[in-house]
């Protein structure tokens, strides 16, 4: 019957490679800690890795074991929280013992958990002291005649004695042994050999000089598998651990008559190997920091392993321009080269020892010509891919990921990686020059919209891209599925130029409205870019535009995009081979924007500029026209208001000043007389004003209300 122990549930994730093989079973003594049992140390070869691209791998060891059976690794102190919540381990016949792991204590804490402390380096005898009661196997030197050669016993205890010599009395340890016969006592130079009879201490002892050998490497820690059985049968131990992502890299070659060739290298003693596209969702969680407070709550934290190209153009330079004349001057030489050989050899005698002028002899320059040819002809070959190189994996579907299964186990050293051919077949291309105004103001890229019909999940990573046997340039890719195509670029395109130009007509007012006493206009705002393209390079050219793609704005153009992404629409130019003629195209979007004006609040002009428009609807007008008639009626009381206020100001400013004056006159002067008779005046208009006042407020409010109440229930187009 197989069993099953799980330690947690198994997570898969993504791995690089050299970092496995450390993974490494430990060397020990061929004891079970519990000592009820022999059990020998075996050990598990890794014979299954299944790499993801999120960061993990999961990693299968199996191997035979022969009845009880200890399984020793040792691990990177990272990798233990992964291993804690991942492990996985199967006895086909018989039962899983227990799983023990090193301690994140400190090693002297550790050490003082044992039977036998080996703390601050103790001595032979403090170790026996330690062990008093313990049943033990002594051999002795030969030279010591009187006591026999081995001694059986339990240790009674250390104890120092004066013992005679010839340089007098000396100190020395004595042990003392409670055997089958009596007590024996022995000098401790005298023991050759001590061997504890309890198993048990054995392996207390095995694993104490252990955690001394892994304390020198603070970083790794051992973990203990512990099989119980009868005969020999297979067990494995699976489980995940972080490591660096695994990487696919590509070559490309295109050939003018025939379909790109398309190669996928995977950048990692006999491993199977898997790689697995998909990035499974896996978290980090610390159960391997040991927590000492009593009856603890403790939260633990979560870390999530999810984790993640444009174009453009411009004008003409004189660079390229000279360039362009340079080559005018080639294509005659080539259809008339004598004419060139005559110039070149104008008013020299014979003129039949040089060509052009470079002062070779005929001989020489027709070798050179037949060296270029073959040259010329070597490098438009196409180079052969997939001679000698085949596929080392079998790609298929694994659920929701793509997975590629190394058709044979790999062997590496330690800490070495390799590269794996994973794809080795021909994709559909078609080529495009490819414009993005940031990628380069000027020039397009040479590109090509590649056509994943290799029937295989390319994984994202850097394709290098040759012309016949010449290196063209380098690209990258990202996740690629079956049946879909991506662009991709590797180099510019210096024979075609691109000039982009931005025209914005003033905006278009297209409709009014009124809502609750609010104007709503709405301007149609346009915009014109204008693509110019001219084709240097006498070969027909297909240009692809990258231009902005905004939701808000509608494309009203004739010409309509071949494809949309989230960030682009991409619209296509044929450019003829005729040298210097230019095509150009006119990308014109629009866009509605709305603006919210308070009648209330707004002049008298901006509301009469409505009403006298002629996108304004008749309704419109006639609420309008209404809306400033209650706006001229508040407007007149408001202005009656102001003057009543400025005469109660003027009357309050002028009796200060009377006051002053009665107050500083005598009462039987004739002016004083005169200025209470004015005071006494200007306090019955004072009255007058204010009732004035108090009733234009009242009718202020009203119109006021009145205003507001029309606006709120005026709703019209």
């Amino acid at each position: 019957m197989r069993r099953w122990l799980w330690l947690a549930p198994v997570v898969a994730g993504a791995v690089a490679v050299a970092a496995f093989f450390m993974h490494k079973p430990a060397a020990t003594a061929p004891n079970q800690d519990n000592g009820n049992a022999a059990a020998p140390a075996a050990t598990l070869p890794i014979r299954t890795v299944v790499l993801f691209s999120s960061g993990v791998g999961y990693f299968q060891r199996k191997g035979e074991v022969d009845g009880n059976s200890r399984v020793d690794l040792t691990f990177q102190v990272r990798d233990i929280n992964d291993l804690i919540k991942s492990m996985v381990v199967q006895d086909d016949k018989g039962m899983v013992g227990a799983v023990s792991y090193d301690s994140l204590d400190p090693v002297d804490r550790t050490l003082r958990s044992f039977a036998v402390n080996l703390t601050n380096n103790p001595t032979f005898g403090a170790i026996l002291t330690q062990m008093r009661g313990e049943r033990v196997e002594v051999v002795l030197q030969q030279t010591v005649a009187t006591q026999p050669g081995t001694v059986t016993g339990a240790i009674m205890g250390l104890e120092q004695q004066k013992l005679p010599s010839k340089d007098g009395a000396v100190e020395t340890e004595v042990l003392t042994l409670w055997c089958a016969e009596g007590v024996r006592a022995m000098k401790l130079a005298d023991i050759q050999r001590l061997r504890f009879l309890n198993s048990q201490i054995e392996g207390e002892f095995r694993r104490a000089l252990d955690t001394l050998a892994l304390s020198h490497d603070a970083m790794k820690k051992a973990v203990s598998i512990n099989f119980v059985g009868d005969g020999k049968r297979e067990v494995r131990v699976g489980y995940v651990v972080e490591n660096p992502i695994w990487k696919t890299s590509y070559r490309l070659v295109l050939d003018k008559d025939g379909k790109p060739f398309l190669q996928g290298w995977a950048d990692w003693n006999t491993v199977g190997m898997a790689l697995i596209s998909g990035r499974p969702i896996s978290f980090q969680m610390d159960l391997y920091q040991p927590l000492y407070v009593p009856r603890p709550m403790v939260e633990l934290e979560l870390f999530q392993s999810l984790r993640p190209v444009a174009y453009e153009g411009g004008k003409e330079n004189e660079r390229l321009a000279d360039l362009n004349r340079a080559g005018d001057d080639k294509a005659a030489f080539k259809k008339d080269p004598s004419d060139r050989t005559r110039g070149a050899m104008a008013g020299k005698p014979g003129g039949g020892g040089t060509a052009l002028g470079l002062g070779f002899d005929a001989p020489e320059a027709a070798e050179r010509r037949q060296f270029a040819e073959g040259m010329d002809r070597s490098l438009k070959q196409k180079m052969n891919l997939a001679q000698g190189v085949q596929s080392a994996a079998t790609a298929s579907q694994l659920g929701d990921f793509f997975q590629y299964v190394i058709n044979t186990p790999v062997t590496l050293p330690r800490q070495k990686s390799a590269l794996l051919p994973i794809v080795n077949k021909e994709v559909d291309a078609t080529r495009l020059s490819i414009y993005n105004p940031a990628v380069h103001a000027k020039f397009p890229m040479l590109g090509l919209k590649l056509k994943n019909t290799s029937g295989l999940h390319l994984m994202q990573g850097p394709i290098t891209v040759f012309e016949g046997s010449t290196y063209a340039g380098d690209a990258r890719i990202n996740d690629l599925p079956p049946n879909d195509d991506r662009l991709i670029s590797f180099a510019v395109d210096l024979g075609t130029e691109v000039e982009a130009k931005s025209h914005r007509p003033p905006d278009r007012l297209i409709a009014v409205r009124i809502e609750r006493g609010l104007v709503i206009r709405t301007d149609k705002i346009r915009e014109e870019k204008t693509y110019t393209a001219t084709n240097r390079s006498g070969q027909e050219r297909t240009l692809w535009i990258e231009h902005p793609y905004r939701p808000e704005f509608e494309l009203i153009s004739k010409e309509q995009p071949v494809e949309r992404t989230q960030e682009f629409r991409r619209f296509e130019l044929k450019l003829p081979a005729e040298a210097k003629k230019s095509v150009s195209m006119t990308v014109i979007e629009e866009k509605d924007v709305s603006l919210s004006i308070a009648i209330a609040n707004t002049d008298d002009n901006t509301i009469r500029f409505f009403m006298n428009n002629t996108i304004s609807s008749p309704e419109v007008r006639q609420g309008l026209q209404k809306a400033l008639e209650f706006k001229h009626e508040l407007v007149k009381i408001q202005q009656e208001l102001n003057n009543v206020n400025q005469q109660l100001r003027i009357i309050t400013e002028d009796q200060a000043r009377l006051r002053a004056n009665l107050r500083e006159m005598p009462q039987t002067a004739t002016a004083y007389k005169r200025y209470l008779e004015k005071f006494d005046k200007q306090e019955t208009e004072i009255e007058d004003l204010q009732k004035q006042q108090k009733a234009l407020q009242t009718s202020e409010l009203k119109a006021r209300q009145a205003l507001d109440a029309y606006l709120i229930s005026l709703n019209v187009k």
